[in-house]
């Protein structure tokens, strides 16, 4: 009978982030899988728990997660883990568990902390909806085409960065994005040095060129500020609506389609279409 694949969350800082529910698995399970083992064993050693590890991490390849997926498939259990935070979130975990979906292996998550939600929670900029972007590419070419295709995004968007880059993307933001784009740089959350730093990526730029970076960073970057849109007289806005009309469209669908898209109300297409047609 399979066994079950545990996804299991670790702190991203602080070792007391961790549930209850989190140790007892990770004590539970036949082995642990993790990203880094010396990483996993400081973690483990901390709460007294002795479960054996396994490496597994990007450079692990199909091979390894197949030998893992059979040992859960012949009855063991296994927890997957990663250095900090939730595994399979820009993390190498990402390609065991869709084999084991493929292999049909049971599976749980344990959640735990995540530095992306704890930096936009944090953040002070807009958290009703964002997208979550990872790590740029460190080719130049790659890394400018993803920033362009978020050009005019609006949601907030989120960054992991190391701190040897930073300067780097800053500046690459602020090429694509502008220089007066607001955004937060959360860095070493809840570690004994923790900082979040909003500002501009103007006043980003010049702060690390004087103070070297330090520590992970989350980029929170505001989104693009929604597009004006050209006024439209009435007048303008019912001669869409009689085009609609005259493509097809019942009068009062028409009003509707135009109202949408103009932010004029039906009843008042509605009327100046109507005043049109007896003065005509």
């Amino acid at each position: 009978m399979s066994g079950t694949l545990y996804i299991i969350g670790t702190p991203i800082g602080n070792l007391e982030d961790i549930t209850m529910r989190q140790l007892r698995l990770m004590g539970e399970v036949d082995f642990l899988a993790a990203e880094d083992t010396r990483v996993t064993r400081k973690l483990l050693s901390h709460y007294d728990i002795h479960t054996p590890t396994v490496s597994y991490h990007e450079h692990s390849g199909q091979t390894v997660a197949q030998s893992i997926a059979d040992r859960i498939l012949a009855g063991e259990s296994c927890g997957v883990v990663t250095d900090a935070g939730m595994p399979c979130i820009s993390d190498p975990g990402e390609p065991l568990v869709k084999l084991c979906h493929t292999l049909g292996i049971p599976m749980e998550v344990v959640p735990g902390p995540s530095a992306a939600i704890a930096a936009l929670a944090i953040s002070g900029q807009h958290t009703a909806r964002f997208t979550f972007e990872g790590f740029l590419s460190v080719n130049q070419n790659q890394r400018m085409a993803h920033l362009e295709s978020l050009r005019e995004e609006m949601r907030t968007m989120i960054f992991y960065e190391a701190p040897h880059k930073l300067c780097r993307t800053l500046s690459d933001m602020a090429a694509v994005f502008s220089e007066d784009r607001c955004l937060s740089l959360c860095r070493e959350l809840t570690k004994l040095h923790e900082e979040v730093r909003r500002t501009t990526l103007r006043e980003a730029i010049a702060h690390y060129a004087e103070v070297p970076p330090r520590g992970e960073f989350v980029l929170v970057v505001a989104g693009a500020p929604p597009k004006q849109q050209e006024f439209l007289s009435l007048e303008a806005a019912a001669a869409m609506v009689q085009q609609y009309v005259r493509d097809g469209q019942k009068l009062t669908q028409a009003c509707k389609l135009v109202a949408a898209e103009t932010g004029y109300r039906k009843s008042q297409l509605y009327d100046a279409v109507q005043a049109m047609q007896e003065e005509a």
